[in-house]
């Protein structure tokens, strides 16, 4: 289903495609699945398994702080799974695979930073789903960007390295400034 959808895009393919391309009757095919976007949900929590596999080794040194490696580890299983990333990152599926996608990553991170500031006690300044939502849009952006590319130019380890740095510097620091910025409050929200 994967190549097929790279090829033709999610609106395109029909069960029937999908049998003939893996060799198996409609039957197989409807025995395991209702129809097609129930595969495509599959795709989803496959990858989603493997990433969670993956990144469980991580959590106790995570919790103790920035570290880079959970990060390094999504970009290395988005290099190895490309085919299924570049599927649900394009919204395939009429974007229920990214929007789950999104989710399950964001609930995680959300856990992982409330948990990180618990273990080393310190108060979050903004909500952590707020938080989590941020850097997971981060990650799907540069993700999208980067699987896309014929001959990335940049490496798992160099995007990571500049996302840790982001993540530890800030985003005013990144632009190129330094010092505190001047008023930076927004002011009272209009009535």
């Amino acid at each position: 289903m994967v190549e097929l959808v790279l090829q033709n895009g999610f609106d395109n393919v029909t069960v029937e495609d999908i049998t003939e391309h893996a060799d198996i009757s409609r039957a197989t095919f409807y025995k395991y699945y209702s129809d097609k976007q129930a595969l495509l949900n599959q795709i989803v929590s496959d990858v989603h398994a493997e990433l969670q596999a993956r990144l469980v080794p991580l959590a106790p040194e995570s919790s103790r702080g920035f570290t880079g490696k959970p990060a390094l580890e999504l970009f290395r299983h988005a290099r190895e799974e490309r085919d299924a990333y570049r599927v649900i990152l394009r919204g395939e599926g009429h974007g229920t695979a990214l929007r789950t996608f999104i989710d399950i990553r964001t609930a995680s991170a959300a856990r992982i930073f409330a948990e990180r500031a618990a273990n080393l006690g310190v108060t979050m300044r903004i909500q952590p789903e707020l938080l989590a939502r941020a850097w997971v849009g981060e990650q799907v952006a540069i993700l999208q960007w980067w699987l896309e590319q014929d001959e990335p130019t940049m490496t798992a380890e160099e995007i990571t390295q500049m996302l840790l740095t982001l993540s530890l510097r800030g985003r005013y620091w990144a632009n190129g400034f330094d010092g505190p910025p001047d008023d930076v409050t927004l002011g009272p929200a209009p009535e």
